[in-house]
């Protein structure tokens, strides 16, 4: 017998007879729900939620609430519980929809300026005044109006404030003078726009169209219209009449129309999971993706065809929102340690509002809420690969490529640093609270045009989704939502972190 050809023999049978290398990382992969989830019902998911039917999804629309009430009774199907003191998955979020002045002139001297042209309307209605300027620097603090008597007058300030860089910012610091004007006795504000803080076009073209903001706590939903009290202007400081502001005694003369402001309502969408270790699930892991879009026509953009005026958010988020489904119904097949509250926010694409709207009214207690995993992103152009914004800042990178790999995909840290995307998603709106909140996206490295050639137009459809690679995001979501819950230890911000004091304040 010939020994060789024998021993050849035994080892061809043998490498039969064993699993491939495919087969074996296969098989190796943990016995999770999150691995069960089907290509099928993920596309299911997306085709129903990028569907023309539902217009876009836009804030305070139809197609909107109708992806709401999906989410909802997805949740109800799964078992899910509903938010402790919520009686249904609905988090009502009260907007309030801002149609610009229609008319306006602000005399300065002996010129007249026009509203659009050289100032815009940011809060209050009809107004026919004329009055004397003070100028209060930024107008944020006492310091500000030291040695100043605006009492009858109008206050004119910088806008935003020395820190502010963003829009948002810059927005953001709008209520602060306005509340201390108010206080200060004054009769209007005027902030001063420089083009090094934001060009006077882009400002002319958002505020010259209806915008939505979240409702002031004090407003009342019965009414058809709501009206803040206070005039507030910004103006263009790039005009000359206006340079002489800053000056004391100056007179000036505001005629117009003011805003109209009309109640919308939209909800946030949240399920609770309960977890199953009797200390740690009272802490909770947020999952968290934005579903609205942004609708139809003008209100989506200028990128509209005579056969389709339907901006379908397949990528922008309905594969967030469907990946959020996905790791609900994973985890509540198999419950984690800690309890897991899955919430779905509107008005993302219209200021963050759903989150922002959270931040101040909690469905669980934020010192409890150990992180917040958002998804989010603007599409993908690689499918081997997971982008996280925020990994290295947020204490969970080892646990966000754990589930990536299950999933077969790796990990791509702070993709576009350039564009500051940590701050421009509804993870910022629990960031700023302190809780360690990072993004969770589809593959991709940079802001190029294969990213845009989908981005925010008609063709981000469902049908131009590769299912495939939407399965493997949904398995990684999940079962990196999974190890967070499990860990022993919470998440830290690392340390200098911009966020890192507000998550010592929080936590103590």
């Amino acid at each position: 017998m010939n020994i060789r050809l024998v021993l050849l023999t035994s080892l061809l049978v043998a490498s039969l007879t064993l699993p491939s290398v495919a087969q074996r990382r296969k098989n190796d992969l943990p016995k999770l729900p999150e691995f069960t989830l089907t290509r099928t019902e993920v596309a299911t998911h997306l085709r129903f939620l990028a569907s023309d039917e539902l217009q876009g999804r836009r804030t305070g629309e139809p197609g909107n609430r109708a992806a709401a009430r999906y989410i909802a009774e997805q949740f109800r199907a799964l078992g899910l519980q509903t938010p402790p003191n919520q009686t249904d998955y609905l988090q009502p979020v009260l907007l309030q929809a801002v149609k610009p002045a229609s008319f306006g002139i602000l005399t300065v001297g002996t010129d007249s300026l026009l509203v659009g042209n050289a100032f815009v309307v940011m809060s209050g209605g009809k107004a026919n005044l004329t009055s004397e300027t003070v100028y209060v620097g930024y107008g944020l603090t006492d310091a500000d109006y030291k040695n100043q008597d605006v009492r009858g007058k109008i206050a004119v300030t910088q806008v935003g404030s020395a820190e502010a860089k963003s829009p948002r910012q810059l927005i953001e610091a709008m209520q602060t003078k306005r509340s201390l004007a108010v206080s200060k006795g004054a009769v209007g504000v005027i902030e001063l726009v420089t083009g090094a803080s934001l060009p006077w076009g882009s400002i002319r073209q958002y505020f010259g169209r209806e915008t939505l903001s979240l409702a002031p706590p004090a407003s009342s939903t019965t009414t058809t219209t709501l009206q803040t009290p206070l005039l507030h202007l910004w103006a263009d400081n790039g005009k000359n009449q206006l340079a002489g502001l800053k000056e004391a005694g100056k007179t000036v003369t505001i005629n117009t129309s003011g805003q109209v402001v009309l109640p919308v309502s939209s909800a946030n969408v949240a399920g609770l999971i309960e977890g199953t270790d009797p200390v740690l699930k009272n802490e909770y892991v947020l999952l968290t993706a934005h579903f609205d879009h942004v609708g139809t026509g003008k209100n989506g953009g200028p990128n509209t065809t005579d056969a389709d005026s339907i901006f379908n958010g397949a990528r922008d988020n309905g594969m967030g929102t469907v990946a959020l489904l996905s790791a609900a119904k994973a985890l509540m097949a198999q419950r984690p340690k800690r309890s897991v509250l899955v919430l779905a926010f509107t008005g993302e694409e219209v200021g963050l509002l759903g989150s922002r709207y959270y931040a101040e009214h909690p469905l669980v207690p934020l010192k409890q809420t150990i992180f917040d995993l958002n998804n989010d992103g603007a599409g993908y152009t690689d499918t081997t690969l997971v982008s996280v914004i925020g990994l290295e800042r947020t204490g969970a990178r080892a646990e966000i490529e754990a589930g990536a790999k299950a999933a077969g995909l790796t990990v791509f840290a702070e993709p576009a640093p350039e564009q500051g995307l940590f701050d421009r998603s509804d993870n910022v709106s629990l960031a700023a609270k302190g809780v360690p909140a990072p993004t969770f996206s589809p593959g991709f490295k940079t802001f190029d045009e294969t990213l845009f050639k989908n981005y925010h137009q008609v063709s981000d459809q469902a049908e131009t989704v590769d299912m495939g690679y939407l399965l493997r995001f949904c398995q990684a979501f999940s079962h990196t939502a999974r190890l967070i819950a499990n860990r022993t230890t919470r998440p830290q911000w690392s340390a200098n972190d911009k966020y890192e004091a507000a998550g010592k304040a929080l936590y103590k």
